[in-house]
């Protein structure tokens, strides 16, 4: 399977759950109950939305990541989806932007309020994290083939 067709699966995959526009909402809805400090809010909003991407992505997603050799594990930032990982190589894409500056990844903006991601830019840094592990997969893969 190549890195797009995993892509494909990955998009398809959260477009069973929900259509973009509905992810879309639900990034909206969570930025505007931080800029509200909405805290009842946040917290009814926060856990579902993160939930589903992170369901998706460990189950959903389990054949399709077990096809190409990477492993799924629990994810280490609040905003993340799963750990990804292949021959010793790690990603970890979020649902929020993330400052790259910062070694802890706070995905924390102006005022200590996250910055959400709207669908179509959270499966490009999905893809972006899923990028580096293909590459080193496709080149352990070649490794073995003669």
């Amino acid at each position: 399977m190549t890195l797009n067709e995993t892509i494909a699966h990955l998009r398809a995959a959260h477009l069973m759950v929900r259509d973009a526009h509905e992810w879309d909402g639900l990034s909206s809805a969570l930025s505007e109950a931080y800029n509200s400090n909405d805290d009842d809010l946040i917290e009814q909003l926060q856990q579902p939305f993160v939930q589903s991407w992170r369901t998706v992505t460990h189950y959903v997603l389990r054949d399709t990541f077990d096809a190409v050799g990477i492993s799924v594990s629990d994810s280490n930032h609040p905003w993340g989806i799963a750990t990804l990982t292949a021959n010793g190589i790690s990603r970890e894409p979020v649902l929020c932007h993330v400052d790259l500056a910062d070694p802890q990844g706070s995905g924390v903006a102006a005022a200590d309020r996250p910055k959400f991601l709207t669908f179509a830019e959270a499966m490009t840094y999905y893809a972006d994290c899923l990028a580096p592990l293909f590459e080193d997969v496709s080149e352990s893969q070649k490794l073995n083939v003669t």
